[in-house]
C-alpha cells in the first residue's frame, strides 16, 4: 500500500509564506519610487536642441554687448523661466562669438572693461581677467576660458543654445 502525501500546510508555514509575501510587497513599494527617480532623468530629453532668440544679427558689433534672454526650465514639477546672459560680438574675423559671463574660477560674473581693465573681461571677486576672446590671462585665477554659447542664425536672427567649455589658456 502506498503512503499518502500530506499536502496540508502547517500553521507555521502559512504564516511564513504570508509574512514573506507581505514583506516583499512592502519592500517593492519602498524601492520602486527610488528606482523611478534614478531612472527618470535618463529617459528625459537633455534639451540640447533648444535655442532661444536673443537679438537680430545686424545689431551685433565688434564691441561685446551684454544681452539677457530667458529659457524655459523645469525643476521637478515646477516650470519657470530662467534668466541667462551672454556677451555677444563679432571677433576679428567677423565671426559671431557669444560668451557666458560666468567666471571659470569660482562662478562669479565677469564684466567688460571694468575700471582699469580696457579691452578685457574682468571678474571682481578674485581679480580674474580674460582677453577680448574670453581666453584667461596667465597669472590670474581662472584656469580656463569663458564658456561659449552654441548659436544658430536664422532669417537674420541670432538664437543661443547651451554654453559649452572651450579649449585654450
Amino acid at each position: 500500500m502506498s503512503e499518502k502525501k500530506n499536502n496540508q500546510v502547517s500553521r507555521r508555514q502559512f504564516l511564513n509564506y504570508t509574512l514573506t509575501g507581505v514583506g516583499g510587497f512592502m519592500g517593492a513599494a519602498v524601492v520602486a519610487p527610488m528606482v523611478g527617480m534614478a531612472v527618470d532623468p535618463l529617459l528625459k530629453a537633455d534639451g540640447s536642441d533648444e535655442y532661444e532668440y536673443v537679438m537680430d544679427v545686424d545689431e551685433i558689433t565688434t564691441e561685446p554687448q551684454r544681452k539677457t534672454f530667458y529659457i524655459d526650465q523645469q525643476d521637478g514639477w515646477y516650470d519657470t523661466e530662467a534668466e541667462r546672459t551672454a556677451w555677444i560680438y563679432r571677433d576679428e574675423n567677423g565671426d559671431i562669438l557669444a560668451l557666458s559671463p560666468i567666471c571659470t574660477h569660482l562662478g562669479c560674473v565677469v564684466d567688460w572693461e571694468t575700471g582699469d581693465h580696457d579691452s578685457e573681461f574682468y571678474c571682481p571677486c578674485h581679480y580674474g581677467r580674460y582677453d577680448k576672446n574670453g581666453i584667461n590671462i596667465p597669472g590670474t585665477p581662472p584656469e580656463g576660458p569663458l564658456h561659449a554659447y552654441e548659436y544658430r542664425v536664422e532669417d537674420g536672427r541670432l538664437y543661443l543654445g547651451r554654453a559649452n567649455p572651450r579649449e585654450g589658456a
